[in-house]
């Protein structure tokens, strides 16, 4: 992306990705003789301090979201004690199956606690997504489905449709309500004989929205095929909102159509990036994600994810701060963010020109309430103020996903003061920003989604060059 040219949008790609060029050693090849460990610790320990200061100061949205340094130090010190642990080799490492199987049981009982209902520890959300859609299909073609589809909603997270174009399931995607949520009548007119698997997704990423999981699940229950619920984003959060008395509508396993769910226990399960459970109603569900192969030459061969090998430190770390956790703290760090989203969401609809979409738990989702202001100019003049926001697409906007580092004194204010300022900013002056802006204003586009993601693909390989 540097082609571009000083200035331009690829230097300032170029510039935020890639900062520490020149300034630290740079290895292209394997050093000819190894480096003292010292220094190289001395070295990511400068690093990391000049990174941590934004996410421990609450400028991120989501990404890190507990933080606190000592439950830090406490999973850094449980990593350590498991690092070389793999749970492929179950019998050297029996202790990772004790932790994932326990990660998987407490996860369930947390979303439904029904009887039957069995799972997977994965690394990520992703994965999650995937893995289940690949079991829909997996038995689709059991059943004698040749062409297998999913129906989702338009707001329901990119991994559906990764998980399309991986494993050959037609997606169809369905418009939202305009309240944001998933259109149940629209939903129902896309089912097909082909269908296999409806989706929706509690909440959903853009908006922070729960679409209408029981009208959604009765609906594939009636047909015989399977519905998912993605709770990635929110298993952690609304089964201890429900308990606190916030309004949570029906979602996990106690509605008898749900039949898989994906909840990431590395968001507000306050795990280490790295882990995801994905759930299913019974086992036969579950048998068509296993990958297994009695033929090999190289023995017998079993994998219950994408992976073969996989970190059980990670594993171990999440095991480790679900039990420590606990219910109470769980519910305490809930009560505590959802209060804090209270504050952003009456801050946002107080700034002049801006709204909150819908009623969101705690990913508060913004737009314009007028063609005058760029909400994206706004996003990229927060950025130059230090926040890390993410920009949204139909309708454009922005949102913060409030975690534990927002609700530090003073965070929830600091943020909306600086939009606020950003606004009148932006409003004084329409050039602001300027960065990404002009980026989703293409992307917003149909006849501009080829560019685009002809500037997503050079990204990609910036991130790769030494």
């Amino acid at each position: 992306m540097s082609e571009q040219g000083d200035g331009g949008l690829g230097d300032a790609i170029e510039r935020s990705v890639k900062p520490y060029r020149g300034r630290f050693p740079t290895f292209d090849r394997i050093p000819e003789h190894g480096r003292a460990r010292a220094d190289v610790l001395r070295e990511m320990a400068e690093l990391r301090a000049i990174e941590a200061a934004r996410w421990q100061e609450g400028y991120a949205s989501g990404a890190v979201y507990h933080g606190d340094p000592a439950h830090v130090a406490f999973m850094n010190e449980v990593y350590a004690l498991s690092s070389q642990s793999n749970p492929l080799h179950a019998d050297l490492w029996p202790s990772t199956v004790k932790y994932e199987a326990e990660i998987v049981a407490m996860t369930a009982a947390m979303l439904g606690d029904v009887p039957g209902v069995c799972g997977t520890v994965t690394a990520g959300g992703t994965e999650s997504i995937l893995l289940a859609m690949k079991a829909y299909r997996d038995r689709a073609y059991e059943q004698g489905i040749d062409r297998p589809a999913m129906v989702t909603p338009a707001t329901a997270h990119v991994a559906f449709d990764k998980a399309s174009r991986y494993f050959c399931i037609d997606k169809i995607t369905v418009p939202v309500g305009p309240d944001g949520r998933a259109d149940v009548a629209a939903v129902e007119a896309a089912i097909t004989p082909e269908t296999v698997v409806v989706v929706g997704s509690s909440p959903n990423f853009p908006n922070g929205l729960v679409d209408p999981i029981e009208e959604l699940s009765e609906l594939a229950r009636a047909r015989g095929i399977g519905f998912h619920t993605d709770a990635c984003l929110g298993g952690f959060v609304l089964p201890w909102a429900e308990k606190l008395g916030y309004p949570v509508p029906p979602f996990d396993f106690r509605l008898p159509g749900v039949t898989s769910m994906s909840a990431d226990t590395h968001k507000f399960g306050y795990a280490a990036k790295g882990t995801s459970v994905v759930l299913y109603r019974d086992q036969d569900l579950r048998h068509h994600q296993y990958y297994k192969k009695a033929g090999w030459p190289g023995g017998l061969y079993l994998s219950p994810t994408l992976a073969g090998s996989r970190p059980g430190a990670l594993s171990a770390v999440c095991w480790a701060t679900m039990v420590t956790i606990g219910e109470d703290g769980y519910l305490d760090a809930t009560r505590r963010i959802l209060e804090t989203a209270e504050v952003v969401k009456d801050g946002v609809n107080a700034v002049d020109g801006l709204e909150v979409i819908g009623d969101p738990l705690f990913d508060v989702a913004f737009r314009a309430t007028d063609d005058g202001l760029n909400v994206y100019a706004v996003n990229d003049v927060m950025s130059h103020r230090g926040w890390s926001l993410n920009p949204l697409q139909d309708p454009p906007a922005v949102h913060l996903c409030v975690t534990l580092r927002h609700t530090v004194d003073g965070v929830a204010g600091r943020f909306l003061d600086d939009l606020a300022a950003s606004v009148a900013e932006v409003r004084a002056n329409p050039e602001a920003g300027g960065d990404m802006a002009p980026v989703y204003g293409m992307a917003n586009m149909v006849e501009m989604h080829g560019t685009v993601e002809e500037l997503l693909q050079a990204y990609l390989d910036l991130l790769y060059e030494p």
